[in-house]
């Protein structure tokens, strides 16, 4: 066989069982990792830690995935500013976590001899998010529907890293409030504390101290 040594140095070919005596030696297994080649590769390893490092790596790629996640949102073309805002606000946070976004404009009654009112409403919210998405798929009408696809500036896995070191951001922050309150407690009570003491050391006057020495 062929065998290559732990750090990929080649040592050459040997028999098998050298092999297994330096595996042995080296406290090390031996592995055949060319089982088709002429003569066989095999290397020297530790290979419970390879097959960890193999499934960290694994599950560390499949975290990486992007997964293409659309997310929909329905609106209607006459819809009050407020209504707006938190629907606004549905769609920023799903471009934010790296998702993509239907738009969906719902037309009834008349509203469907008024397309345009739909057309700017989706020009409009494009143009409110357009620092967190962009126009993937312009709008087109689908039957009652009015349809567009915004996509978002940054992919999934990016994202995810951005809204993780917000977290750890607002964390952060968080314990270093909580740290500045029990230092302030801690303060306030030392100072009370203190005033106690001082307190208490001062000698309460009498009915003694009260007459006239003459």
């Amino acid at each position: 066989m062929r065998l290559v040594g732990p750090n990929g140095e080649q040592v050459g070919i040997v028999r098998i069982e050298d092999a297994l005596r330096l595996a042995q030696e080296a406290d090390l297994d031996l592995v055949e990792v060319a089982a088709t080649a002429r003569p066989p590769v095999c290397k020297l390893m530790d290979f419970g830690k390879y097959k960890y490092e193999t499934a960290q790596k694994a599950r560390e790629s499949r975290r990486n995935q992007t997964n293409t996640v659309i997310k929909e949102m329905k609106l209607r073309p006459k819809i009050d500013p407020h209504d707006y805002e938190t629907k606004k606000g549905h769609v920023v946070r799903f471009l934010r976590a790296g998702d993509k976004v239907k738009i969906t404009i719902m037309f009834r009654g008349r509203e469907q001899s008024r397309p345009e009112l739909g057309f700017r409403l989706l020009q409009r919210l494009a143009e409110d998010v357009s620092e967190l998405g962009f126009v993937e798929s312009s709008p087109r009408q689908d039957g009652r529907n009015m349809i567009m696809v915004l996509g978002p500036h940054k992919k999934k896995s990016e994202a995810r890293v951005d809204v993780e070191a917000e977290k750890a951001k607002k964390q952060a922050e968080h314990e270093a409030e909580l740290e500045a309150e029990r230092l302030e407690r801690a303060e306030q009570l030392k100072a009370y504390e203190a005033e106690k003491a001082a307190g208490a050391t001062k000698k309460p006057k009498g009915p003694a101290d009260n007459l006239d020495p003459e």
